[in-house]
């Protein structure tokens, strides 16, 4: 209740014609972070729903928890596993070491806490630098900075290498921001995903830090292959050779961004999605289902000299960003297509290009960043045609 009051009593400095009038988006920003928005409908029509644009990003950053979970774990298993070969080196091996938890790859609170040391700079870095964006649009436009941001910095930090420099990191997610979002309007006005167009912006400036074997690179003179990378040059056969398997790909603890490489934790995130019904299922499925056939019409061209021709489709679905991608980025209602038969369509087109992007071209060993953006872009004008479908078949039927 004092936190209250005292939002209260300094409100008037930040509104209009107060001392901080200028400040106010920072000011809005904390407080309905805090407490629930009080703002009212005055007048006519009322619209009343339980859903608004809080509880929708809320929701969105409770799902990618499991994710957050195994990324953490993963990535602390991943590097102390690195190091029953490579010396322990850098600052985190030696916070590691003074703190008196070891690098014992099969003690699950030393993986915690490495990964927590790889993933907290990142994210904290995308949340300062984003967030000055945020502010400073708001600002300058005079309007509340949105809890937009918040899920777009969760899931860039997510999608990222946990060995990412810093600048870099800043970098993309400036990109994504100002240039995703913000020169568009800014939230519910971007037609690409913010988090994925900072990511691919870095893949195209910087591609030997954020595709292939080098992906994975946390520890100096480590470099372990991720899934994708072994199966374009040498057969998903091959996997196993790696230590990978289906079920600890599944589950996630393989080489890969931090928050993607646990199918099963982003199934679970999925579920509590469906069940709230923030995400749209017709997106979920059009994306298996595009995924699911195009792979098994390849599967049944096959080719000699292509062995991803032969990857079947529930790799497809553990290996690389496909689940991920698929809950948190295929599902965003912004910019994925507003119909429902295009919503099938939608979905459709990316399961379909990520497997032809991952199999047909060989420069791209990963396919689901690429093919997501690919239906961003086309969104609008699937929705065109099945709105102008739904005109001429109700015109003809009136007639």
């Amino acid at each position: 209740m004092g936190v209250r009051n005292f939002f209260d009593r300094i409100e008037p400095n930040f509104t209009k014609g107060g001392k901080y009038e200028k400040l106010f988006p920072i000011y809005e920003m904390v407080e309905s972070f805090l407490f629930t928005p009080k703002t009212v409908t005055t007048a006519a029509p009322h619209a009343r729903s339980y859903v608004d644009m809080k509880r929708i990003m809320t929701y969105v950053v409770i799902a990618t928890i499991p994710c957050i979970i195994m990324g953490l774990y993963n990535v602390g298993l991943q590097v102390n596993s690195a190091y029953e070969t490579f010396p322990p080196s850098g600052w985190r091996a030696a916070i590691i070491s003074a703190l008196g938890i070891g690098f014992d790859a099969s003690n699950p609170l030393a993986n915690f806490a490495h990964g927590l040391l790889y993933f907290l700079p990142i994210y904290i870095t995308t949340l300062v630098v984003g967030g000055i964006w945020e502010v400073i649009f708001a600002t300058v436009r005079g309007h509340e900075v949105n809890e937009g941001f918040l899920v777009t910095s969760m899931l860039f930090a997510l999608i990222m290498p946990p060995s990412a420099p810093l600048w870099q990191v800043a970098l993309g997610i400036s990109f994504g921001v100002v240039i995703g979002k913000e020169v568009f309007g800014g939230t519910g006005k971007n037609f690409l995903n913010p988090a994925l167009t900072g990511r691919a912006f870095l893949y195209f400036a910087y591609p030997a830090n954020m595709s292939g074997d080098t992906i994975w690179t946390p520890v100096d003179g480590f470099s372990g292959a991720t899934a994708l990378s072994v199966s374009s040059s040498a057969g998903y056969e091959q996997l196993a050779a790696q230590g990978m398997n289906w079920m600890n790909s599944f589950v996630g603890t393989v080489q890969g961004s931090i928050g993607e490489t646990s199918a099963l934790a982003c199934l679970i995130g999925l579920c509590f999605l469906l069940i709230t019904q923030i995400a749209n299922w017709r997106l979920v499925v059009g994306c298996m289902a595009g995924m699911i056939g195009f792979t098994l019409l390849l599967n049944a061209i096959g080719s000699d000299s292509n062995p991803m021709f032969a990857m079947p489709w529930y790799w497809h679905f553990v290996v690389g960003g496909f689940a991920f991608g698929m809950v948190f980025m295929v599902t965003e209602p912004v910019s994925a297509s507003h119909t429902n038969v295009g919503r099938y369509i939608y979905g459709a087109l990316i399961g379909f290009m990520v497997v032809m992007i991952r199999v047909i071209n060989p420069a791209f060993p990963e396919g689901m960043m690429l093919a997501i953006l690919f239906g961003n872009v086309f969104a609008p004008l699937i929705d065109y045609f099945v709105i102008q479908a739904n005109i001429k078949r109700r015109a003809k039927r009136h007639a």
